[in-house]
């Protein structure tokens, strides 16, 4: 598989993780004391350190007491989903998702994964004419 295909796999596989994430946040708008979830994008660094590219490093930032204190929350254990802190409205049973932003993500999502599949279609159509079976004669 060529590195453009791989890298445009991992993007789809990101936007369909958050789009599941944002189904659940929609799912649980009215849940008391629910925080919104979103996902972290794709370490970049990683795919060009496999393509042979220039080195590049993706920063590790942790959580100090202080950090914490002024209302840092560090990822959710073991994946990639975390705690969104740009909600724009907090309701006063806690709950913190706004159906608004959620759908402004979900637009985000769609025209995202329309533009990858519109990439893998043209790599394909690509590869299929440098093969010679573009259909053409």
């Amino acid at each position: 598989m060529t590195d453009i295909l791989a890298g445009i796999g991992k993007r789809m596989h990101f936007l369909a993780d958050r789009q599941r994430v944002i189904a659940e946040n929609v799912a649980n708008s009215e849940t008391p004391a629910y925080k919104a979830r979103d996902v972290a994008a794709p370490d970049f660094s990683d795919f060009v350190r496999t393509s042979g590219a220039a080195r590049v490093a993706r920063p590790h930032v942790a959580i100090t007491p202080g950090m914490s204190a002024l209302g840092a929350r560090p990822p959710l254990a073991g994946s990639n989903i975390f705690l969104d802190s740009s909600t724009s409205e907090t309701k006063p049973d806690g709950n913190n998702v706004t159906l608004e932003d959620q759908l402004l993500r979900m637009g985000e999502v769609q025209a995202d994964f329309a533009t990858m599949t519109s990439l893998y279609r043209k790599n394909t159509a690509l590869m299929q004419t440098a093969l010679g079976k573009g259909g053409r004669s």
